[in-house]
Protein backbone atom coordinates (compact mmCIF):
# COMPACT_ATOMS: atom_id res chain seq x y z
CA UNK A 1 0.00 0.00 0.00
CA UNK A 2 1.38 3.43 -1.19
CA UNK A 3 2.39 6.02 1.28
CA UNK A 4 -0.18 9.06 1.51
CA UNK A 5 1.23 11.94 -0.65
CA UNK A 6 3.31 14.56 1.45
CA UNK A 7 1.57 17.70 2.08
CA UNK A 8 4.46 20.30 2.18
CA UNK A 9 4.69 23.83 0.73
CA UNK A 10 7.55 26.57 -0.29
CA UNK A 11 6.42 30.19 -0.37
CA UNK A 12 8.20 33.08 -0.85
CA UNK A 13 6.61 36.81 -0.83
CA UNK A 14 8.72 40.02 -1.55
CA UNK A 15 7.47 43.58 -1.71
CA UNK A 16 9.06 46.64 -0.77
CA UNK A 17 7.51 46.67 2.77
CA UNK A 18 8.64 42.60 3.54
CA UNK A 19 10.54 39.95 2.63
CA UNK A 20 9.36 36.66 3.39
CA UNK A 21 9.93 32.77 3.14
CA UNK A 22 7.88 30.01 4.52
CA UNK A 23 7.91 26.40 4.57
CA UNK A 24 4.88 24.29 5.65
CA UNK A 25 4.36 20.43 6.61
CA UNK A 26 0.98 19.63 7.60
CA UNK A 27 1.52 16.33 8.62
CA UNK A 28 5.28 15.36 10.90
CA UNK A 29 6.41 12.17 10.22
CA UNK A 30 9.58 12.10 12.69
CA UNK A 31 10.20 15.17 14.58
CA UNK A 32 8.83 18.53 14.23
CA UNK A 33 11.07 21.26 13.30
CA UNK A 34 9.83 25.11 14.34
CA UNK A 35 11.33 27.71 13.40
CA UNK A 36 10.02 31.52 13.47
CA UNK A 37 11.59 35.08 13.47
CA UNK A 38 9.43 37.48 12.18
CA UNK A 39 10.94 40.01 14.15
CA UNK A 40 8.38 40.73 16.55
CA UNK A 41 8.46 38.21 19.13
CA UNK A 42 5.17 37.89 20.67
CA UNK A 43 3.96 37.28 17.02
CA UNK A 44 7.12 34.92 16.84
CA UNK A 45 5.36 33.20 20.07
CA UNK A 46 1.93 33.13 18.40
CA UNK A 47 2.73 31.26 15.19
CA UNK A 48 4.76 29.07 17.30
CA UNK A 49 1.74 28.10 19.38
CA UNK A 50 -0.31 27.49 15.91
CA UNK A 51 2.42 24.53 14.20
CA UNK A 52 3.14 22.75 17.87
CA UNK A 53 -1.08 22.36 18.74
CA UNK A 54 -1.62 22.37 15.16
CA UNK A 55 1.16 19.36 14.58
CA UNK A 56 2.74 20.93 11.78
CA UNK A 57 6.41 21.44 10.74
CA UNK A 58 6.76 25.21 10.07
CA UNK A 59 10.05 27.77 9.22
CA UNK A 60 8.62 31.13 8.85
CA UNK A 61 11.53 34.10 8.40
CA UNK A 62 10.63 37.53 7.74
CA UNK A 63 12.63 40.89 7.08
CA UNK A 64 10.09 43.55 7.74
CA UNK A 65 9.55 47.46 7.51
CA UNK A 66 9.53 47.51 11.81
CA UNK A 67 11.02 50.85 11.58
CA UNK A 68 7.39 52.30 10.81
CA UNK A 69 5.51 49.39 12.52
CA UNK A 70 4.20 46.25 12.79
CA UNK A 71 1.34 46.38 10.36
CA UNK A 72 3.17 45.00 7.47
CA UNK A 73 4.81 42.11 9.10
CA UNK A 74 2.11 40.74 11.03
CA UNK A 75 -0.69 40.86 7.39
CA UNK A 76 2.29 39.63 4.99
CA UNK A 77 3.47 36.85 6.91
CA UNK A 78 -0.45 35.84 7.45
CA UNK A 79 -0.78 35.96 3.91
CA UNK A 80 2.47 33.99 3.58
CA UNK A 81 1.15 31.25 5.64
CA UNK A 82 -2.52 31.31 4.38
CA UNK A 83 -0.64 30.57 0.96
CA UNK A 84 1.13 27.95 1.88
CA UNK A 85 -1.07 25.87 3.83
CA UNK A 86 -3.97 26.13 0.76
CA UNK A 87 -0.87 24.59 -1.51
CA UNK A 88 0.20 22.11 1.31
CA UNK A 89 -3.22 20.83 1.21
CA UNK A 90 -3.48 20.80 -2.27
CA UNK A 91 -6.88 19.28 -3.75
CA UNK A 92 -9.82 19.55 -0.92
CA UNK A 93 -10.30 16.01 -1.05
CA UNK A 94 -9.67 12.67 1.39
CA UNK A 95 -10.21 15.39 4.36
CA UNK A 96 -12.44 16.19 6.87
CA UNK A 97 -13.19 20.04 5.61
CA UNK A 98 -14.17 21.06 8.84
CA UNK A 99 -12.91 21.63 11.99
CA UNK A 100 -13.47 22.84 15.84
CA UNK A 101 -11.53 23.51 18.28
CA UNK A 102 -11.62 24.41 21.94
CA UNK A 103 -8.41 25.77 23.71
CA UNK A 104 -8.19 27.00 27.62
CA UNK A 105 -5.15 29.16 29.41
CA UNK A 106 -5.67 29.36 32.65
CA UNK A 107 -8.62 31.48 33.26
CA UNK A 108 -9.26 32.13 29.34
CA UNK A 109 -10.72 30.17 26.98
CA UNK A 110 -11.13 30.17 23.10
CA UNK A 111 -12.87 28.60 20.28
CA UNK A 112 -12.40 28.49 16.71
CA UNK A 113 -14.26 27.05 13.85
CA UNK A 114 -12.35 26.51 10.52
CA UNK A 115 -14.22 25.25 6.63
CA UNK A 116 -12.11 24.71 4.22
CA UNK A 117 -14.14 26.11 1.21
CA UNK A 118 -12.65 27.89 -0.73
CA UNK A 119 -15.02 30.62 0.05
CA UNK A 120 -12.90 32.65 2.31
CA UNK A 121 -14.40 34.66 5.10
CA UNK A 122 -13.53 35.56 8.62
CA UNK A 123 -15.00 36.76 11.74
CA UNK A 124 -12.96 37.23 15.24
CA UNK A 125 -14.18 38.40 19.15
CA UNK A 126 -11.25 38.89 20.37
CA UNK A 127 -11.99 40.74 23.64
CA UNK A 128 -8.41 42.24 23.60
CA UNK A 129 -8.10 45.24 25.34
CA UNK A 130 -4.45 46.45 25.42
CA UNK A 131 -2.84 48.69 22.61
CA UNK A 132 -0.09 45.98 22.38
CA UNK A 133 0.97 42.74 24.36
CA UNK A 134 4.78 42.81 23.89
CA UNK A 135 5.56 44.37 19.96
CA UNK A 136 2.59 43.28 18.16
CA UNK A 137 -0.40 45.74 18.52
CA UNK A 138 -3.63 43.99 19.59
CA UNK A 139 -5.74 45.53 16.70
CA UNK A 140 -3.53 43.29 14.55
CA UNK A 141 -4.84 39.89 15.84
CA UNK A 142 -8.30 40.10 13.79
CA UNK A 143 -5.87 41.46 10.65
CA UNK A 144 -3.86 38.11 11.03
CA UNK A 145 -6.59 35.76 11.14
CA UNK A 146 -8.18 37.92 8.06
CA UNK A 147 -5.44 38.01 5.85
CA UNK A 148 -4.41 34.06 7.04
CA UNK A 149 -8.01 33.11 6.12
CA UNK A 150 -8.14 35.28 2.75
CA UNK A 151 -5.00 33.44 1.36
CA UNK A 152 -6.13 30.17 2.33
CA UNK A 153 -9.07 29.75 0.96
CA UNK A 154 -11.19 28.84 4.31
CA UNK A 155 -14.14 30.05 6.39
CA UNK A 156 -12.98 30.67 9.84
CA UNK A 157 -14.67 31.87 12.70
CA UNK A 158 -12.25 32.90 16.63
CA UNK A 159 -14.14 33.53 19.45
CA UNK A 160 -12.38 34.42 22.60
CA UNK A 161 -15.19 32.98 25.21
CA UNK A 162 -13.97 34.39 28.54
CA UNK A 163 -10.46 35.50 30.38
CA UNK A 164 -8.88 38.67 31.52
CA UNK A 165 -5.41 38.08 30.40
CA UNK A 166 -5.45 39.78 27.39
CA UNK A 167 -1.58 37.34 26.46
CA UNK A 168 -3.38 34.07 27.00
CA UNK A 169 -6.66 35.28 25.49
CA UNK A 170 -4.46 35.57 22.34
CA UNK A 171 -2.57 32.65 23.02
CA UNK A 172 -5.83 30.43 23.50
CA UNK A 173 -7.10 31.76 20.36
CA UNK A 174 -4.03 30.51 18.16
CA UNK A 175 -4.01 27.51 19.89
CA UNK A 176 -8.00 26.79 19.34
CA UNK A 177 -7.47 27.20 15.68
CA UNK A 178 -4.55 24.46 15.71
CA UNK A 179 -7.01 22.48 17.17
CA UNK A 180 -9.47 23.23 14.30
CA UNK A 181 -6.96 23.07 11.93
CA UNK A 182 -5.73 19.16 12.47
CA UNK A 183 -9.24 18.22 12.63
CA UNK A 184 -10.35 19.92 9.99
CA UNK A 185 -7.45 18.03 7.21
CA UNK A 186 -7.73 15.48 9.26
CA UNK A 187 -7.39 12.47 6.35
CA UNK A 188 -10.90 10.16 6.08
CA UNK A 189 -9.00 7.31 3.95
CA UNK A 190 -11.07 7.91 0.92
CA UNK A 191 -10.85 10.13 -2.20
CA UNK A 192 -14.17 11.94 -1.55
CA UNK A 193 -14.88 15.57 -2.16
CA UNK A 194 -16.19 16.63 1.19
CA UNK A 195 -19.38 18.99 -0.98
CA UNK A 196 -22.29 18.00 -2.02
CA UNK A 197 -21.46 20.25 -5.50
CA UNK A 198 -18.97 17.57 -5.66
CA UNK A 199 -16.27 20.61 -5.97
CA UNK A 200 -14.83 22.93 -3.85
Amino acid sequence: MSSPARRFATVTRKTNETDISVALELDVVSAQEIQIDTGIGFLDHMYHALAKHGAMSLTLHCKGDLHIDDHHTAEDTALALGTAFKQALGEIRGVRRYGTGYAPLDEALSRAVIDISSRPFCITDLKLKREKIGDLSTEMFPHIFHSFAMAAGVTLHVDVIRGDNDHHKAESAFKALAIAIRQAIERTGSQDIPSTKGVL
